[in-house]
């Protein structure tokens, strides 16, 4: 079978090239639009679940209306619309744009707040938001960086109306990283570990006060204890879960318990035997 001439195949590949200067150009729909217009159609997208469109007319806003007060709201909706379409870091990067750009906008509390709501969400996990499941056994790089966001918040700006919803999911939060040591205390313990099952069991009684998990820690601190001989820390660390079961101190340490502040460092381990 003859080969195609060296001259066909230039012309072939001209044609590939070129191709698509031979379609007729795809009109712009959104020629000759207002900011008005173009925020309008954005927030109609929003309003029915169209996320991508609704990110494509925020950002041709900002680019054709860079300097109106619209195109900073669209800054802001963006990250929202980010957020609502599944693109976490977008909506983070977009949510920091805003704080940069804006940072004495009347609206910049929402911009830490959706921080903080993007990191909490993501730990939760698509799974997660309909299957019950222990979320402490994750990874807690998005649970700290929540949690992180969210203090922020709520030291900025402590009457802003997101800051007690954010103190609630900083509790959880706050439980939820404490629960996260002790899932690693006991994997030590299983694996003979023992040192470091303490250590991390202390950890726990050190760092999240008046969290659910610190009878858990007393407890594995026991066993790591024992397991070591180290008779005198573990006759106290014994002596003290013992006298604060009998005190009722855990009872009242559930899921939404509130912190009675959230830089006070209260119940410190020398303590907790107090008289």
């Amino acid at each position: 079978m003859a080969k195609p001439s060296r001259t066909l195949t230039l012309l072939f590949s001209l044609l590939l090239v070129s191709g698509c200067g031979l379609l007729p150009d795809v009109e712009d729909e959104t020629k000759g639009w207002s900011a008005q217009r173009f925020y309008s159609a954005a927030s109609t997208a929003m309003s029915q679940g169209d996320y991508e469109k609704a990110i494509r007319y925020y950002e041709g806003l900002e680019s054709r209306y860079p300097f109106g007060s619209l195109a900073m709201q669209s800054q802001l909706d963006v990250a929202y619309a980010y957020y609502k379409n599944d693109q976490p870091e977008a909506a983070i990067a977009a949510a920091n744009r805003f704080i940069k750009l804006h940072p004495r906008n009347p609206h910049i509390d929402y911009a830490y707040y959706l921080r903080g709501i993007v990191n909490f969400n993501r730990n939760m996990g698509f799974i997660a938001r309909f299957v019950p499941m222990d979320t402490s056994q994750r990874d807690p790089g998005s649970v700290k960086n929540s949690f992180d966001y969210l203090k922020e918040l709520v030291v900025r700006f402590p009457d802003s109306r997101y800051t007690d919803d954010a103190r609630r999911r900083m509790v959880y939060l706050r439980n939820n990283l404490a629960m996260h040591e002790i899932h690693v205390a006991r994997y030590y313990l299983k694996r003979g570990g023992y040192l470091a099952a303490a250590n991390r069991a202390k950890t726990v009684i050190e760092d999240y006060q008046r969290t659910p998990a610190v009878k858990e820690a007393m407890e594995v601190m026991i066993i790591a204890y024992d397991e070591l001989g180290m008779t005198e820390l573990y006759n106290d660390a014994v002596r003290v879960l013992a006298l604060n079961e009998a005190r009722g101190t855990f009872d009242d340490l559930d899921e939404g318990a509130e912190e009675v502040s959230l830089g006070k460092q209260a119940w410190d381990f020398l303590e907790l035997d107090e008289n």
